[in-house]
């Protein structure tokens, strides 16, 4: 329901950037540049950190290798963290001993010890709804794609369809051959599915898996790396950051510090509390965007000519349930939240010291000075990365 709400998003403002883009199609300005803030210094590079820390633990698995000093191993994973035909491989052998061996003990009383509490089961929901997170990928490169009306509900049925249709099957795989201890203990679950079920051919699973999330990665990359070229062409992050290299069509200079966050959120702390960090931001933000595609409907604010229309029950549910979400999370897992919401905050406030202009923009020796520092990265960036910078003026 969420994708196809922001397929109507993508088509009615046909701009990349994603959230940052709808923001401000309705003058949101100061909420846009928090989440700029929120999404660049926290979502993104969380998101391919963590993406990153699953490459190497797989990798660091399947090959068995382990280092006599716990803090050798540690440092090894980060450093090491800089295709259906896997999928396939866990489907069918899981399926085999479902079906031929009769393997259907771990399901029997399959839900025992379940908790109902509300901080357990938003916990639960954040990482699941992770898992499928890269539904609105295309949001945040649309200016990128043909015929948008088209190619966006195509992309997000059959993507989604199928996705769900390889995570259920990859689920049952897993249950049949592991126990509930043995899921629960694995750092690496289809390694050691694999150990147990493929014999020597289990050292191809962790290169089989590691592949897989260089093609998530990629994707993360791509969305984030748009989203900083699109909040510095608008004038919301520095404009050297919008150093494009036009024959590649590639925002070089966004890719590059999206590299360097990325690495720096690595050693940021532990994988599940870093989900949590990104899932809360992710979904607020996502709150906020679907509050603003209400607002245009209700002010009838212009949109392309070419949007298409979700039934309106769609995005008042799908912004409930956002706000659920939050709100059960500042409830029962005050940490989490206080950390997230500290980021929103901290973006807010540097609109109005950095962008207001009553602010510092007021101050001309401020105008100046940034102005001169901005010139001078600006003429380094287009030399290093052979690009030019784009701009946009603000409506």
């Amino acid at each position: 329901m969420g994708a196809f709400v922001y397929v109507e998003l993508g088509t009615s403002i046909q701009k990349s950037g994603s959230d940052l883009a709808y923001l401000c199609h309705v003058k949101w300005y100061s909420l846009a540049f928090s989440y700029v803030g929120v999404g660049c210094l926290l979502i993104s590079p969380v998101v391919a950190a963590i993406q990153a820390h699953t490459f190497s633990e797989h990798i660091l698995k399947g090959l068995k290798i382990r280092f006599t000093q716990e803090h050798h191993n540690y440092w090894a994973q980060k450093l090491i963290s800089f295709s259906l035909l896997t999928s396939a491989l866990i489907i069918c052998t899981g399926f085999y001993w479902l079906i031929f061996k009769g393997e259907t003990q771990n399901f029997q009383n399959a839900f025992a010890n379940t908790t109902y509490a509300p901080g357990k089961i938003v916990n639960a929901l954040f990482a699941g709804l992770f898992s499928y997170g890269g539904w609105d990928i295309l949001n945040y490169g649309v200016e990128e794609i043909s015929n948008p009306r088209r190619n966006m509900p195509l992309a997000v049925s059959i993507g989604l369809s199928l996705i769900t249709v390889f995570y259920l099957s990859l689920n049952i795989s897993y249950y049949t051959v592991l126990n509930i201890p043995q899921l629960l203990e694995s750092k690496a679950v289809a390694v050691t599915f694999a150990q147990k079920t493929l014999g020597h051919f289990q050292y191809i699973m962790p290169l089989a898996i590691s592949i897989l999330l260089i093609g998530a990665i990629n994707s993360t990359i791509f969305a984030s790396s748009r989203y900083l070229y699109a909040a510095a062409r608008i004038g919301y992050l520095p404009s050297f950051i919008s150093c494009t290299n036009k024959e590649q069509d590639s925002p070089r200079a966004a890719l590059f510090l999206q590299l360097i966050l990325t690495i720096g959120f690595s050693f940021a702390g532990d994988l599940n509390q870093l989900i949590n960090y990104a899932s809360f931001a992710t979904w607020s933000q996502r709150a906020c965007s679907i509050l603003a595609l209400l607002y245009i409907r209700y002010r009838h604010i212009k949109v392309h000519p070419d949007a298409i229309k979700t039934p309106i029950f769609m995005p008042i549910l799908f912004v409930a349930i956002c706000i659920s979400l939050i709100v059960i999370t500042v409830a029962q897992d005050f940490t989490t939240s206080i950390v997230s919401l500290s980021f929103i905050l901290g973006g807010w406030l540097a609109y109005f010291i950095f962008k207001w202009d009553r602010a510092l923009k007021s101050v001309e020796w401020y105008q100046r000075k940034s102005a001169q520092l901005n010139e001078k990265a600006a003429v380094y960036t287009q030399l290093i990365f052979n690009g030019i910078i784009d701009s946009e003026i603000k409506e």
